[in-house]
């Protein structure tokens, strides 16, 4: 089934293997070339920025076909031969680094810049599978790529709920494999999974491109667009995957669930 917005998360540790190989570095200049030239003002962010969904970019999230929104033309309209470089293409609405927003387009360029370390097409998948996918026995992960090579890492990885489930798994044992083998850099999970952000429109708290439960648990989560969701509770040793295909509507019912299970296992809630 497909991630939709899971995929970002997953995207976060494919970030993650070339930072503890020393091939990116988040603190430097995100290397985008529509942003080369010193003078544009997009010159300066950065790869945590980026990450973060702080870049300050002028890009509409927004799920309705109307001019609005870019996420939309990105991935079904003019931009979907080259996701990257039609959000590349966007203006600066804030100056890098102060404003959260959150955008597909940060994910694709962030995406983008991994496929210039690792290669695209082809070689960009062999990446995600030798790296990540074929360490945690993520089988029947399918990753799509647009025209141009890139990595749709703002939506596009099909998996079964297990698989999901498995890359949940890595990130509960704090980037290390089941068999000891430690694929994600000290302190990559907790990059991702310590809060930075509020969204301005419902209060969710935000890491690096993974969501922040909030609660006293330190629990976290990778959120897709119609209601999937892979719920991490270190604590509780717990991961639990929901796919499906949820309208707004039941945005709290799934937000209330999660929280139901997590009550559940630890003891301190309904078991029914």
């Amino acid at each position: 089934l497909l991630s939709w917005s899971m995929a970002k998360s997953i995207l976060h540790a494919a970030v993650g293997v070339l930072v503890g190989d020393g091939r990116l570095d988040i603190e430097a200049r995100a290397a985008v070339p529509e942003w080369a030239d010193p003078a544009d003002p997009r010159h300066d962010v950065t790869l945590d920025q980026l990450l973060a969904m702080r870049d300050g970019l002028d890009f509409a999230e927004v799920y309705t076909d109307d001019r609005r929104s870019n996420v939309i033309e990105m991935l079904f309209g003019s931009g979907q031969h080259d996701v990257a470089a039609y959000a590349a293409s966007r203006p600066l609405a804030h100056a890098p680094g102060t404003t959260f927003n959150y955008s597909s387009g940060t994910s694709n360029i962030l995406a983008r810049i991994v496929g210039d370390v690792v290669g695209r097409g082809v070689d960009y998948e062999q990446f995600l599978r030798s790296a990540i996918f074929d360490p945690i026995g993520m089988t029947t992960a399918l990753p799509r790529f647009d025209d141009a090579g890139n990595f749709i890492g703002s939506s596009y990885v099909y998996a079964t709920a297990r698989d999901f489930a498995r890359f949940g798994r890595l990130y509960l044992r704090d980037g290390v494999t089941d068999d000891g083998t430690r694929i994600l850099p000290e302190g990559w999970v907790a990059h991702g999974t310590t809060p930075r952000s509020s969204d301005p429109e419902d209060g969710r708290v935000y890491g690096a491109h993974w969501w922040v439960v909030g609660d006293d648990l330190g629990s976290f989560w990778a959120s897709g667009y119609e209601g999937q969701s892979i719920l991490v509770c270190p604590p509780l040793d717990l991961v639990a995957v929901r796919l499906g295909r949820s309208t707004e509507a039941h945005v709290a019912a799934l937000t209330e669930w999660r929280s139901l299970v997590v009550e559940s296992v630890s003891g301190a809630g309904p078991t029914e």
